[in-house]
């Protein structure tokens, strides 16, 4: 009875936007990443620039200065990786938690709309930046607030979505993880592209930023038609209407007109009783939601842990491939956790086993735990504690694949299941909730990569 009155998801316009959504909120920062290279050696070049310039002003002889600066790293190069860790993850983290009890004051059009702006307009300094020379110091700086600006929003943005995507059935949690690992695929093709065209990094990197200019532009207007689709229509008012009720709205179509009676009666009694029950309901909320919420947490705390922190260090077993060691890293490592991730992610529209109240999911996520044993036993260098048991590149690439692929699809089944433990009314706030424990383990995962290494 009740879906006979549903409206569909005609030509899955909906599940595609929110597809869109999700590749918009994590491609711009994947590029960002991957011209990491880029952003060290301008700081190596800049740093050398300045200390030339420096010894021609100390009244140094002629004779003595070289013709031409020998580029060594500089110390804002070698702390580069470590600064921006820290810079993305404690701003994403910090930002996820304020999103999480502040988003019923803030409309979700101005968190949304907002946060892809702002990103948007990061973007556009950056790629300004690369034709335009500073020095080392006053880059790095720049670079750092940039990194702080894009993680702050991009938080707002990805608890406002996932937030979003409570509202609606739980297979729409899965187009957005799924164009999430989509943005790391196409950033990971773009560095294999680079490699092979030997392009100068100045020009990879300006690539990256213009094109994930195009990807925002493109998200805010696959944003800006989300309104206008009648199966999103819906249920959005199914929220509204589950606001006023106090029993759980699974028959609300049946109703006819009666819910928004309803509303109206209950409309003076609402908003006086909400304020002084908002933290109780959080506290409701995250009762009802703490296992798949500690799930997705310590799903991302053992991924980042070794990835990248780990595996990007592995050395191919494989002598005398110059070639195959230059694009090694970037495909075993990468591309095919990018690849097999996505999959993982995806998956879940086809399949969601095991149910969102099953002992399975928590048991396959503390099973998670092997994969670190299995990849420090790789051909990690340098070592200095642990031998190496697993020296072949195949055995790397195989145990990169099953972690990608577990990383996906359990981190999607968790997003999935966490907002529809409670009722309609309060999905928005469980998928926000949900967002802050993915950044939590985000966040967990980077600290741990400094003791996973040294264990090595």
């Amino acid at each position: 009875m009740t879906t006979s009155q549903q409206p569909q998801d005609r030509y899955k316009a909906v599940w595609i936007i929110f597809f869109m959504l999700g590749l918009g909120t994590l491609l711009p920062w994947n590029f960002f990443m991957t011209a990491t290279q880029y952003f060290t050696n301008r700081l190596d070049q800049s740093q050398n620039v300045s200390s030339f310039a420096v010894k021609l002003d100390g009244d140094i002889q002629a004779s003595a200065v070289p013709t031409a600066p020998p580029l060594e790293r500089s110390s804002l190069s070698v702390i580069f990786n470590n600064v921006m860790t820290l810079c993305a993850m404690l701003p994403l983290l910090l930002f996820t938690c304020l999103n999480s009890f502040l988003h019923q004051r803030i409309p979700q059009a101005v968190r949304i709309l907002g946060s892809l702006l702002a990103i948007l307009l990061v973007f556009l300094i950056t790629a300004v930046l690369v034709k335009v020379p500073v020095d080392a110091l006053p880059f790095f700086v720049i670079t750092m607030v940039k990194i702080m600006l894009i993680n702050s929003f991009g938080a707002i943005l990805q608890g406002s979505l996932f937030g979003l995507a409570g509202l609606l059935p739980a297979s729409y949690t899965t187009p957005i993880m799924s164009g999430q690992g989509l943005a790391g695929i196409f950033a990971s093709v773009a560095m294999i592209c680079a490699i092979a065209s030997g392009s100068e990094l100045a020009k990879s990197a300006f690539g990256y930023f213009i094109t994930a200019c195009g990807v925002i532009v493109l998200t805010i207007i696959c944003y800006l038609g989300l309104p206008r689709l009648e199966f999103y229509r819906y249920y959005q008012q199914l929220k509204l209407e589950g606001s006023g009720e106090q029993e759980t709205k699974l028959d609300l179509i049946s109703k006819g007109e009666e819910p928004r009676a309803g509303k109206e009666e209950s409309g003076v009694s609402a908003p006086s009783s909400q304020p002084t029950n908002k933290s109780h309901s959080i506290r409701a909320i995250l009762k009802n939601i703490l296992v798949p919420a500690l799930s997705v947490c310590f799903i991302f705390t053992i991924t980042i842990g070794v990835f990248p922190a780990v595996t990007a260090e592995v050395k191919s077993s494989i002598a005398g491939s110059s070639a195959w060691e230059n694009y090694f890293i970037p495909v075993s490592c990468f591309l095919t956790f990018n690849v097999f991730d996505w999959l993982g992610r995806s998956l879940t529209a086809i399949s969601m086993w095991p149910g969102k109240d099953s002992l399975w999911l928590p048991s396959l996520v503390l099973a998670r735990l092997v994969f670190v044993p299995l990849l420090l036993l790789c051909n990690v260098y340098p070592r200095q504690h642990l031998p190496v048991f697993f020296e072949h590149d195949a055995w790397f690439i195989i145990f990169m694949a099953a972690f990608a692929f577990s990383n996906g699809y359990l981190a999607s089944l968790c997003m999935c299941f966490g907002p529809k433990k409670v009722k309609p009314a309060e999905a928005e706030t469980a998928g926000a909730i949900m967002a802050f424990f993915l950044c939590l383990g985000l966040a967990l995962g980077a600290v741990v990569s400094f003791l996973f290494r040294a264990i090595v």
